[in-house]
This record gives C-alpha cells, sequence and structure tokens, in this order.
C-alpha cells in the first residue's frame, strides 16, 4: 500500500535531497551527467523548494524487509498559481518500479493540482517516454499533445519533448 503526501518539514525535504541523488544518478546516462567536486550531481532545480509556487510529494510504503514506512518516490511540482503547472522533476525507486506505483503517484499529483499541465522529459529517455504518455492516456484521454523545445544553452542535444493538457 503507496501513501502519497506532501512533503513538509526540513526533515521530509532532507529525505527528497537523498532522493535526489538516486535520481540524478538514474539520469546520468540520458544526460551525460557527472557527479560534482563534492561527489554530489546537480541539484540546484532541488534547491529552489519549497517556494510559494511549488512543491513537493513523497511516496511512502513499507519497506519489505522491516514494514517501516520507506520513501520511495517524489514529484515535484513548480508553476503552482500559475496558468501551467509543471511536473519539474519525478522519480520512483529503481526497486519499486514495475507495479504501477510511478502511474499512482504522477496521477494523484496531477489530481491535487487542477488546471493546464506540462510534463517535460529528455529526447533520449524512451523509458519516460512510454511512462509519460501512458499517464497522460489516463489523466486526460485524447486531450494532450506532445511538442519538442530546445533545451536552453545546449545546442549540442535534442530538444526536450513535453506533454501538455489540453
Amino acid at each position: 500500500m503507496v501513501e502519497i503526501r506532501p512533503v513538509s518539514g526540513e526533515a521530509e525535504w532532507e529525505t527528497v535531497a537523498w532522493l535526489w541523488q538516486d535520481f540524478r544518478h538514474d539520469l546520468a546516462p540520458i544526460v551525460n551527467g557527472f557527479p560534482l567536486a563534492d561527489g554530489r550531481y546537480r541539484h540546484e532545480w532541488l534547491d529552489e523548494y519549497p517556494a510559494d509556487d511549488r512543491c513537493g510529494y513523497l511516496a511512502w510504503a513499507p519497506h519489505p524487509n522491516t514494514g517501516e514506512p520507506a520513501p520511495v518516490g517524489f514529484a515535484l511540482v513548480r508553476g503552482l498559481g500559475f496558468v501551467e503547472r509543471v511536473m519539474q522533476a519525478f522519480f520512483v525507486v529503481p526497486a519499486a518500479r514495475r507495479g504501477g506505483l510511478g502511474q499512482t503517484l504522477a496521477l494523484d499529483v496531477i489530481a491535487r493540482h487542477a488546471g493546464p499541465w506540462a510534463i517535460p522529459f529528455q529526447h533520449d529517455n524512451t523509458r519516460a517516454m512510454a511512462f509519460w504518455r501512458r499517464v497522460a492516456e489516463r489523466a486526460w484521454g485524447e486531450r494532450w499533445a506532445e511538442t519538442f523545445e530546445a533545451v536552453a544553452g545546449r545546442d549540442d542535444v535534442p530538444p526536450d519533448h513535453w506533454i501538455r493538457s489540453l
């Protein structure tokens, strides 16, 4: 059983920061990402949370060995109070994938924030591409579109994909 709740308090944001390192490690082969000099991956997006126009969610599930609640994923949303909400970052730990937890987390977060949505992902991230297309179909039926947008300051990489609700 998964529990999804807003990130609250410094301790839970620290939990997100630990998971963030897994998230960036997971993306490293796709974005040619290396750790910084201190051994951590880039975290400037995470440093912008929490804020008035941003929020985060943690997914919790029983740890398979102890039964205690364990963080198994997160979602970061920006654009609250603006025309369009953006799923800025999304991650499910590898051991919790393939059972529908990611889709449950994504649909739960989308449902909490009415209005237009945008979900960007890298061109070469084929797993994310398939995942977000399935989520879009579940969330909006046929009322979504996929576009391509250049990555700011990166002419050397393919444009990102953006799924937007219509």
